[in-house]
């Protein structure tokens, strides 16, 4: 038998279709891929047609998922991969939707590695090699990494940083600010001499002294 006939279409509340076919199998689609195809009691579909339904239905989940999923901040090409393999679609579906976030230019790794950046430093300052393993970590290519990074500033880096947490030590004697400050400028990922130079000046600004 090369052809089925809807012997019934039934929605639900999730925006959803089940159609029922006289093979006595039944599949979903989301509703406007139904309203789309025209779905209707005894309408006649080939094997084929019921085939490219599926496929559509499914490129159209998938591609809802990635833009929902980049809906609270823009997300690495690869990113949009993991998510969409986690979700069980397959490779060629998640081909095609990078492809369609591509044409609408709504995914750049390039655009995204200069968003990750202006974030790192506005909210959580990096080393620029800690920055540098992000983006990597993201998928970023390394052209892309080495142009983004390249005039970042440790210094600068370091001493914001430094600023946001010297709020948290205030009270604290000099050695013990230098041990908590120390420690967290480390896991940001500055070298060691910058680390001591930034905790003499933060310390010093705060209006004290250093130990002889």
């Amino acid at each position: 038998m090369n052809t089925v006939t809807v012997i019934k279409t039934q929605a639900d509340r999730k925006g959803r279709v089940k159609v029922f076919l006289d093979s006595g199998s039944a599949f979903i689609l989301n509703l406007p891929i139904a309203v789309e195809a025209g779905l209707h009691k005894g309408q006649t579909l080939s094997l084929p047609e019921v085939k490219r339904l599926k496929r559509t239905d499914k490129l159209h989940r998938s591609l809802n998922s990635a833009l929902k999923y980049m809906g609270p901040r823009p997300r690495s090409e690869m990113e949009i991969r993991s998510r969409l393999s986690h979700h069980g679609f397959d490779r060629g579906t998640i081909q095609q939707v990078l492809a369609k976030l591509n044409e609408q230019r709504l995914v750049d790794d390039a655009a995204f590695a200069q968003f990750w950046r202006a974030n790192r430093e506005n909210f959580r300052p990096l080393s620029r090699r800690l920055l540098e393993l992000e983006l990597r970590q993201k998928g970023v290519d390394s052209e892309t990494i080495a142009a983004t990074t390249a005039d970042v500033d440790d210094e600068l880096g370091a001493y914001r940083a430094a600023q946001k947490k010297t709020r948290s030590l205030s009270g604290l004697d000099y050695p013990n600010f230098r041990k908590r400050l120390g420690a967290f400028l480390k896991r940001r990922g500055f070298a060691y001499e910058l680390i001591n130079h930034t905790i003499d000046r933060v310390w010093l600004e705060e209006g004290n002294n250093l130990p002889e």
